[in-house]
C-alpha cells in the first residue's frame, strides 16, 4: 500500500513540477530553467545526504556496473528539457498523457525483453490491453478537445 501512495504522491509532484519548470522557463529561458532545476535538486539531495546516509560515500560510484546506468543525471536534464517543452506546446493534461503513455510502452517492453537487467516478465495479454486501453483514453481525450 506504501508504493502506491508513493507512486501517486510521485505523479502530483511531477505534473507540478512540470507547470513550475514551464513558468521559469517562459520567464528565463529553457536551459536556464533546466539549470536552476537540476542545480536545487542537486543542493536538495546534498542536504538529505548529509543527514541520511553521510556514511555512503560518492566513491562507490566507482564500482557501479554496467557503468551505463550511471547516466541517469544526463537523462534527467533531458527529461527536465522535453517536458518544458512539450508542455509549452501541448498543454499540461496533454503532455502529462504522452509522457506517462511512453513511460508504460517503454516500461513494459524493459520487462518484456529483460532489458538492463531487468528480471525479464514475458509478454501479458492483459498488460497489453491495458496499454492499448490507456492509448485509446488518450485519443479520446485528445479528439474530445
Amino acid at each position: 500500500m506504501i508504493g502506491f501512495i508513493i507512486a501517486l504522491v510521485s505523479g502530483a509532484l511531477m505534473s507540478i513540477q512540470c507547470v513550475f519548470n514551464t513558468e521559469v522557463s517562459k520567464q528565463t529561458g529553457l536551459w536556464t530553467a533546466s539549470s536552476f532545476v537540476q542545480f536545487t535538486g542537486l543542493l536538495t539531495c546534498l542536504a538529505v545526504w548529509i543527514f541520511a546516509e553521510r556514511d555512503q560515500s560518492f566513491l562507490s560510484l566507482m564500482k557501479v556496473s554496467p557503468k551505463y546506468v550511471l547516466l541517469g543525471g544526463v537523462m534527467g536534464a533531458g527529461i527536465t528539457f522535453t517536458v518544458i517543452k512539450s508542455i509549452g506546446l501541448l498543454g499540461t493534461a496533454k503532455s502529462a498523457m504522452l509522457i506517462v503513455a511512453a513511460q508504460l510502452i517503454v516500461s513494459y517492453l524493459i520487462e518484456v525483453f529483460g532489458l538492463f537487467g531487468v528480471e525479464k516478465t514475458g509478454f501479458q495479454c492483459m498488460k497489453l490491453a491495458g496499454v492499448v486501453l490507456f492509448v485509446a483514453g488518450i485519443l479520446i481525450f485528445k479528439w474530445k478537445s
